[in-house]
């Protein structure tokens, strides 16, 4: 999954535009939430799907302007967003759930080279003689090495927040990303331009985010609560014999 959607992703770009592209990203925290509950590691909610909801809609809105629709680019996109939940949610079941409970460092010894592999094969067969043929064989060392470990702390990251929070954290915590990205490079270079429908969508945006992110505080106050007796001594989640061992 890791491997689809690199490829796809990336292969979306140059069929459609950087905005149209951030639009169809823009279902992602409501698919990360379905493939979840799916998989039971969400729970169905009428509010988290309005929450959900909200927060896509705030960043459709934010990207509605130049749009260069290719339905080839659109197919590749949206793999690549399914890639990219499915992704997400298998993390989370090896790293905090349920199967084996990897921590990130070794999750990412496991994950690393099969993703290689898996971009590998087709790069041989779609890739290699074009490469071949344009002489696109010249790296620069440094340039790719500062790429590889920003890469490399990048899932570092996203392996942590999973591991002590969920996917649908990562996604949601995504639209901030995108959202500071867009600020930053208004106030860094003059071809970015922000319009009153930009700052509109991102609004929305933050509000959703704002939404889950109470939602969320509530949710993990009530469950301390009942865990908590009415004389102030907490239960102890794990007994003894397990503590020990």
């Amino acid at each position: 999954m890791f491997a689809m959607t690199l490829w796809l992703g990336n292969t979306a770009y140059l069929y459609i535009s950087v905005a149209f592209a951030q639009m169809l990203k823009a279902i992602m925290p409501v698919a990360v939430f379905i493939l979840g509950v799916a998989a039971g590691l969400e729970i169905m909610s009428c509010r988290m799907l309005l929450i959900m909801s909200i927060i896509s809609f705030g960043v459709l809105v934010a990207s509605y302007g130049e749009l260069n629709i290719n339905w080839i680019g659109v197919v590749y996109q949206m793999g690549g967003v399914v890639g990219e939940a499915l992704r997400l949610i298998f993390m989370e079941i090896l790293v905090k759930r349920k199967g084996i409970k990897l921590n990130p460092i070794s999750l990412m010894y496991y994950v690393s080279p099969c993703s290689a592999i898996c971009l590998f094969v087709p790069w041989i067969f779609l890739e290699k003689s074009k490469m071949d043929g344009s002489g696109t064989w010249n790296f620069h060392f440094v340039v790719l090495t500062l790429n590889s470990l920003c890469t490399f702390a990048l899932n570092l990251s996203v392996f942590l927040v999973i591991s002590h929070t969920s996917a649908l954290t990562i996604r949601v915590a995504g639209v901030v990303k995108d959202w500071v990205v867009v600020l930053v490079s208004a106030l860094l270079f003059a071809d970015t331009k922000l319009t009153i429908i930009n700052l509109c969508g991102y609004a929305i945006a933050i509000a959703g985010v704002a939404a889950y992110n109470n939602h969320k505080l509530k949710k993990e106050a009530s469950r301390v609560t009942t865990e908590t007796p009415g004389d102030g001594e907490s239960i102890p989640l794990v007994s003894q014999a397990d503590s020990e061992r």
